[in-house]
Order: structure tokens, then C-alpha cells, then sequence
């Protein structure tokens, strides 16, 4: 659709602590650079389509999840959706798919619902945090006719216009098995294409992943 999107480019940019060429791509108040370890698995990810990461992926030194914040802009860039293995401990793993990358705010809960069709087990969560799976049928017909339409109009110009780490996320979650839910992950990342062929983010001469500015990093993100 016709909004504002990162580049790729300004993505990897951003995601080794560079610059972005475009207003807007990071912000100091989220972090996207990588270090070593995550910029491993973020190349894995767009290889595989899905990225893998152990329990939430939080960076306690950062205070957040500069990898999962990563791939979302990548997704974004791409117009596809963010799909994530979380690991578990306990047996169990749970798959996530977030499709607000996409941007196409009225068909979100189209294209969750043809999700959780297609591939059972799934539960809806609107902005991560409402489950549209409890709600009634008229519930669901006024996240999809007054929400997203009428008195939507707001949140769709929103989609729009600012950038993914200021908009809510809109999810798919599977709780699997690890060989099951590889398996769903490897599957969705069919369906929406996710994956790029043999791809690697590229290294800007002279910077370490996860480094400030003395370090030869740029000290953003």
C-alpha cells in the first residue's frame, strides 16, 4: 500500500548503530543495534523466513528487544509479516505472527482470521494485548466495521504515516511444540514469502556490532 516505510538499506544502517538516510527509521528510544550474537540470528531469520530466538529476547543491558525491534522495521521494509519462534523452556514454544507490518489496517483481522483457519490452534490478540478470540461475533464485527472503518480513521492515517515502532502490534500466537512449531513457522513463511534467498546484512566499514562511538560504533539505537 501507498505509506510511509523504512528502506532496507536504512535498516541494516540502524541496525549496526549507523545513521539512517530517512527522517524517522530509528529512534534513540528504541534500540536496534545488534550485537554479535543477534545479528547472527537476524542473517539466520532472513534466510529461514522466520526469525528463532530463546524466551522474549530481551537485552537486559538495553532494556529491550533490539532484535526483535529490528526484524518488525525489516518486516516493514518488506511489507511482510514479523514471524517468531519464541523458545521455551518448559516443552512448549510459542509461534507468533504480527501483521501489522503490513499495514492494511481493515483486512487485519481478515487475514488472522484466514490464518487461524488455515492453521488451527491460533489465538488473536489486537495491540497484544485484547484477544479477539474471546469475543462474540458482534465484537469482532465492530473491531472490523467501527475500529478499523468508521472510527478508525485515526488509527489507519497513523499506519500511514509513522513509523512501525510507534504503531500496536496485531498478533497470531500458536503454543507448539518445537518440531511443531517450526514446522507452522516454515509454513507461514511460504505463504507470505518471507524468506530472501541467501541474504546477509552488510557490514559498514569500520563498525563493530553493538559499539559506541569510541568503539567505531555510532552510538544510535
Amino acid at each position: 500500500m501507498d505509506c510511509w516505510r523504512p528502506t532496507i538499506n536504512d535498516v541494516e544502517r540502524i541496525s549496526w548503530g549507523k545513521p539512517a538516510t530517512k527522517k524517522g527509521t530509528g529512534s534513540r528510544g528504541i534500540p536496534h543495534r545488534l550485537n554479535e550474537e543477534e545479528r547472527l540470528l537476524f542473517d539466520q531469520a532472513r534466510r529461514k523466513g522466520f526469525l528463532e530466538i530463546n524466551g522474549s529476547g530481551w537485552r537486559k543491558q538495553r532494556r529491550d528487544a533490539p532484535l526483535l525491534n529490528t526484524y518488525r522495521s525489516l518486516c516493514d521494509a518488506r511489507g511482510q509479516p514479523s514471524i517468531v519462534l519464541h523458545k521455551g523452556n518448559t516443552g512448549m514454544d510459542e509461534l507468533v505472527t504480527d501483521i501489522s507490518p503490513l499495514r492494511v489496517v481493515t483486512k487485519f483481522v481478515e487475514i488472522a482470521e484466514a490464518c487461524r483457519n488455515k492453521y488451527e490452534g491460533g489465538e488473536i490478540f489486537d495491540q497484544g494485548s485484547v484477544s479477539v478470540e474471546t469475543m462474540g461475533e458482534d465484537e469482532q464485527r465492530d473491531i472490523r466495521d467501527e475500529d478499523f472503518e468508521d472510527g478508525g480513521d485515526e488509527n489507519r492515517k497513523s499506519f500511514e504515516t509513522r513509523p512501525i515502532y510507534q504503531l500496536p502490534s496485531f498478533l497470531i500466537t500458536w503454543e507448539l511444540s518445537r518440531s511443531e512449531a517450526k514446522t507452522l513457522a516454515k509454513s507461514l513463511a511460504e505463504d507470505f514469502q518471507t524468506k530472501e534467498e541467501g541474504k546477509m546484512s552488510k557490514k559498514p566499514i569500520g563498525v563493530k556490532p553493538g559499539k559506541g562511538r569510541r568503539h567505531g560504533g555510532y552510538g544510535i539505537g
